[in-house]
């Protein structure tokens, strides 16, 4: 009687292992490719295709053949109304998060992102039936965002004529809305007043004060105050939300000084 159950239960295993085969497609690991561009191109989610697989890690071989599941690819078809966005060179998670006013933690969220590292050429989740779904903040209309690019466009087409320098430097960011803040720069610019204002600390030997900059990532800013730790190659960018300055962590960006 046990060897019968046995049989059994070996033939279901079967049947099952069959059927999981039946409806998954393949697909062969070329050079360069990720988990992470796979599930794009098939719309399934890296722990779906680590699931099917029996994968304990994002590492992947050329010539190696994954499995991807038609049914995960149909559950994932509702976001073909998400809006994307193809990662520039130069961009961060916060820079997108400003330009679509959405958080960082929420982007990362959307794209199963474990780190603030992003590629040029990949494509980010910013709003739409999966962002409407998890966001609890508005997301600014269509019209206001694409004024926002125009102005920031014609800004730095209008300054570059200009141009005195341009720097790589290393990037932390800093409030006005602290314990112990002042909130008042060391040009006298009142941040808490002005809190949409850009200003950047810097090095005066490196970057004068007063100086018009661009920072990537950041945007157009006044080089309007300075810090005990801010020395040579280092800025400090302020933003007024002290999550969101926590978020911006530290990151090498190009600063173009204007003249």
């Amino acid at each position: 009687m046990k060897k019968t159950l046995f049989s059994i239960a070996a033939i279901l295993m079967i049947m099952a292992s069959t059927t999981i085969t039946a409806s998954a497609q393949e697909t062969v690991v070329n050079r360069g490719d990720t988990l992470w561009g796979i599930g794009q191109e098939y719309g399934v989610s890296v722990e779906d295709i680590k699931d099917i697989n029996g994968l304990s890690s994002d590492l992947i071989h050329p010539g190696q053949t994954i499995q991807i599941s038609e049914e995960s690819n149909n559950s994932n078809e509702s976001t073909s109304s998400d809006e994307l966005y193809t990662v520039n060179s130069g961009d961060t998670l916060w820079g997108i998060g400003q330009d679509y006013s959405v958080k960082v933690d929420s982007l990362k969220s959307w794209n199963d992102l474990s780190s603030d590292i992003i590629h040029p050429g990949q494509e980010l989740v910013v709003e739409g039936t999966q962002a409407a779904s998890t966001n609890s903040e508005p997301v600014e209309e269509e019209e206001a965002k694409e004024e926002t690019k125009e102005e920031t466009s014609k800004s730095n087409e209008t300054s570059g004529d200009d141009v005195a320098k341009t720097l790589t430097m290393e990037a932390t960011a800093y409030t006005a809305f602290c314990e112990g803040c002042s909130g008042t720069t060391y040009t006298g610019i009142d941040l808490r007043a002005n809190p949409d204002r850009k200003v950047i600390a810097v090095d005066p030997d490196v970057i004068p004060l007063g100086s018009e900059v661009y920072v990537e990532g950041y945007g157009k800013a006044v080089a309007g105050d300075i810090g005990g730790a801010i020395q040579n190659d280092r800025i400090d960018v302020f933003i007024p939300n002290q999550d969101d300055a926590l978020d911006f962590g530290r990151k090498d960006v190009e600063v173009t000084v204007y003249e």
